[in-house]
């Protein structure tokens, strides 16, 4: 089969790759309908993930349609069109019984990494670098699904392949950045890019009650999409003082909520973002968190900031005093796909949500280091490229 595979450091190439094999009894075959890029997928183009090897397939947002089962396989059957979660869990440990999926016990066969890194294990995931299990990725024409009874959903009649694909990722994970947020009614949240998991954030915020939404970012057509789709009050911070500007749009007490959907990778023009762009060029921290400290420094007192922006390691300057003194409470994972997935697809269903307006751009895999480099430069107003293999 073919597959979009990664050679190095913004280096992709689609290559002919064997087609994937039941290895156990709870796995099940996926044929790939459509596979979506996504932000965090950049951090490994771009060499922020030191755990990426030459032939790794890329993708983790997708659906298809099953092809084969495991004998111990219930809920799927041949034949289903299915939404897979990202986020891979094996349904019977301690964290996935309590609906923590992202952090699973058992489903990354490479858990001595995060072990390192993090202090304790976390889930794997599709297509997301051997610290998360060096599984192959959706970027193919097929793909092997484990523990498939607890991580592929069927697709409900109605929701057409361009909603569904989201609800793999992108659409849960800006769900649960705002549930994680605790959102009361008339609440004023704020949320820091406008990517897929931002515009899904900003939705999910006013679907949960909140009364406005302060949406942040630089490009343009995210900032036009977060305005004319999501409802959302924006601001460019190129031409603005963010902290000032929130603060005068909240009556100078500032949001009730933050939400960074930015991550490891954060782009701004003040001093802080040279500082960071330095140290993480000489390796002397691993993400750029300018974002974090404005959520943190933005948000009123007593208030939550939400982390769904994908961290990898190590933070300079991380603003401690502000948090503490201000009561804030701090909540951040990886998302836990198989908690949210079911509801989103029936909200999606009833369309009480709309995910299908992420998809910009749809091409054939032969196109995907172009797509990777168009979605990367942030060209030709793309929010999403989504590749049919």
């Amino acid at each position: 089969m073919k597959a979009l595979v990664y050679e190095g450091v913004k280096e992709l190439k689609v290559q002919s790759i064997p087609d994937p094999e039941i290895l156990q009894d709870t796995d099940a075959i996926v044929k790939v309908s459509l596979s979506s890029v996504c932000g965090s997928d950049l951090h490994l183009l771009n060499g922020y993930v030191p755990t990426m090897k030459s032939g790794d397939v890329l993708g983790h947002e997708f659906i298809g349609e099953v092809v084969e089962t495991g004998k111990k396989i219930k809920k799927i059957k041949k034949g289903d069109r299915v939404v897979v979660a990202s986020v891979i869990g094996c349904g019977h440990c301690h964290y996935c019984r309590h609906d923590e999926w992202s952090l699973c016990d058992n489903t990354n066969p490479n858990a001595w990494i995060p072990e390192k890194l993090y202090g304790d294990t976390t889930a794997g995931i599709f297509g997301y670098s051997h610290a998360f299990g060096g599984f192959a990725g959706s970027h193919a024409e097929y793909i092997r699904v484990p523990f498939a009874d607890f991580g592929a959903f069927p697709i409900p009649e109605g929701v057409s392949n361009d909603k569904a694909v989201f609800a793999s990722d992108a659409l849960p994970t800006g769900y649960m950045a705002a549930d994680f947020c605790d959102i009361k009614k008339g609440d004023i949240v704020a949320v820091w890019g406008c990517g897929g998991v931002g515009q899904m954030a900003i939705n999910s915020a006013y679907h949960l009650g909140a009364e406005r939404v302060i949406a942040i970012d630089r490009i343009p057509d995210r900032l036009h999409l977060a305005q004319t789709k999501a409802k959302a009050e924006v601001l460019n911070f190129e031409d603005t003082d963010i902290l000032e500007a929130i603060k005068e749009m909240t009556g100078g007490r500032g949001p009730d909520c933050c939400i960074d959907a930015v991550g490891m990778e954060a782009y701004n023009n003040g001093a802080d973002y040279y500082y960071d762009k330095l140290k993480q060029t000489l390796r002397l921290q691993t993400d750029r968190p300018t974002a974090l400290r404005q959520t943190i420094q933005s948000c009123r007192k007593g208030g939550v900031v939400s982390v769904v922006g994908v961290y990898a390691g190590l933070i300079d300057k991380f603003p401690m005093g502000a948090l503490m003194n201000k009561a804030l409470t701090i909540r951040a994972g990886q998302m836990h796909a198989q908690r949210y997935i079911p509801h989103l697809l029936d909200l999606l269903q009833q369309e009480k949500l709309d995910s299908s307006y992420l998809l910009t751009h749809k091409w054939d895999l032969q196109r995907g280091a172009e797509g990777y480099k168009m979605f990367n430069d942030k060209k030709d107003n793309c929010m999403r490229v989504v590749f049919e293999p």
